[in-house]
């Protein structure tokens, strides 16, 4: 990478080039993409792992007759653009025609202004990153005495710059850099170990926390030390962030509108219906700078935008690409999703929910019989996309009488999605962003089944 914009008008100019060979007839879109990334990893106080990577390609769409060939190139020298092209011609002839194929067209929507870009990342040496990551494990040891090691401690980092040009006269450049520590701390008590992990996010370096970071780990691992399997019942159930953040994102996923047409979605039917709790508005909003996975324009070259998916409980609208769009008459949302490897799909990018005016604490306070989830496994695995049956592992602390109580482990909480939405009776206001494509906040939930012993 440059540092400058040089780049981005490099990568515009090869695309351009692509899209310039059109033959009568023929619809081009290329995509084009550069990104390098770090990886600094400690262990025992030494360096275990430094992995730098850097990748260039090429993605090329060719539409002709409503049959669509695709192909792509890890490389930009000039003889791969051309076999590139002449390998996605040759694929529309394998292709079955759809009414629905079709390259994007410009649709009017502005692209915002977004400051994703930080060059003091691009200098920042490697012998700095080095140094983050060895004191992020010394930290995460010093911390408490219970901690008895440190399973993982790493520095991360990318830089993405990437543009798309097409026959309709779409035209995009984008780019961002991002940065991230985290460690993975096991606490020792009584022949017990718990982990626990703990992290910090940034546009550049300078934006991380190592004492944060290494905090987080030693905190959410101590704390679970002399956790029990907890009684069977229908009680409370608070998420914390860290949990609350994969949930929306599991529901903000069903919303998808090529899962949706595809028959994959339990809201399938439902636009226009009230399916959550009056309290709950979600949007879509990648033009948000604070967002980890914010960007300017969506993987066809248009515009993101803020899209409202549920506004006060009323499922208002799913998220689109140019092609679902036009399936579902209706129009893109600037949702489309891909890497230069692929072609566009749908995704969310940036979820988030309307946050409420109470602390944690002061949600925690007012719950007599409850649970604090800290941590689950099998989310994903564990939820039904059509039916919106869940079922997942858990972990966390005991709420009785209003405070935090004893460590809980190895239970089950089942429900549905659509009863865990209707049965969300309060939401903190700690909105945060996480290194995931949602924001998490404190979500209470009325009565879940929890099963333990």
């Amino acid at each position: 990478m440059t540092g400058t914009r040089d780049d981005e008008a490099g990568l515009l100019a090869i695309a351009e080039r692509v899209v310039a060979m059109a033959a009568p007839g023929e619809a081009i879109e290329a995509v084009v993409v550069h990104e390098r990334e770090t990886e600094v990893r400690a262990y025992e106080g030494e360096i275990e792992s430094l992995t730098s990577a850097e990748s260039r390609g090429i993605g090329v769409r060719v539409v002709r007759d409503g049959r669509q060939g695709f192909a792509y190139a890890g490389t930009l020298d000039a003889d791969a653009l051309i076999e590139v092209l002449g390998e996605a011609r040759d694929n529309v002839e394998f292709a079955t025609p759809d009414e629905h194929c079709a390259v994007a067209e410009p649709d009017g929507v502005p692209v915002a202004d977004l400051d994703l870009y930080r060059s003091a990342l691009v200098a920042h040496p490697t012998e700095a990153k080095v140094a983050m990551a060895l004191e992020l494990e010394r930290l995460t040891r010093s911390a408490d005495p219970r901690i008895s090691g440190v399973e993982s401690a790493e520095y991360g980092d990318s830089t993405s710059a990437s543009a798309v040009a097409t026959t309709t006269g779409i035209r995009a450049t984008s780019r961002e850099t991002g940065c991230f520590l985290s460690a993975y701390a096991l606490a020792e008590q009584d022949g017990e170990t718990q982990t626990g992990f703990g992290f910090s996010l940034g546009r550049e370096p300078g934006d991380l926390d190592v004492a944060t970071a290494a905090a987080q780990a030693a905190e959410r691992s101590t704390r679970m030390l002399g956790s029990v399997k907890p009684a069977s019942g229908r009680i409370a159930v608070v998420l914390d962030p860290w949990v609350s953040a994969q949930f929306l994102g599991i529901v903000a996923g069903t919303l998808n509108g090529e899962s949706v047409q595809k028959g994959r979605s339990l809201f399938a039917d439902r636009l226009g219906d009230e399916v959550a709790s009056p309290l709950l508005t979600l949007v879509d909003d990648p033009t948000d700078p604070a967002a980890t996975s914010a960007t300017a324009t969506d993987g066809e070259g248009l515009a993101t935008r803020r899209n409202v998916l549920v506004s006060g409980g009323r499922l208002e609208r799913f998220v689109h690409n140019s092609e679902t769009a036009r399936r579902a008459g209706t129009a893109s949302t600037g949702s489309a999703v891909r890497g230069y490897s692929s072609t566009p799909g749908v995704g969310v990018r940036a979820v988030s929910i309307r946050g409420g005016d109470r602390t944690p604490a002061e949600l925690v306070a007012g719950i007599d019989d409850g649970v604090l989830v800290q941590g689950v496994s099998g989310l994903h695995s564990g939820v039904n996309p059509v039916s919106g049956d869940f079922s997942t592992g858990a972990e966390g602390l005991r709420i009785r009488g209003g405070e935090l109580a004893e460590p809980i482990r190895e239970f089950t909480i089942a429900s549905t999605i659509q009863k865990m939405l209707t049965d969300l009776v309060a939401i903190g206001d700690d909105v945060q962003w996480l290194p995931m494509r949602a924001a998490g906040v404190t979500l209470v939930f009325g009565e879940l089944t929890v099963s333990g012993v």
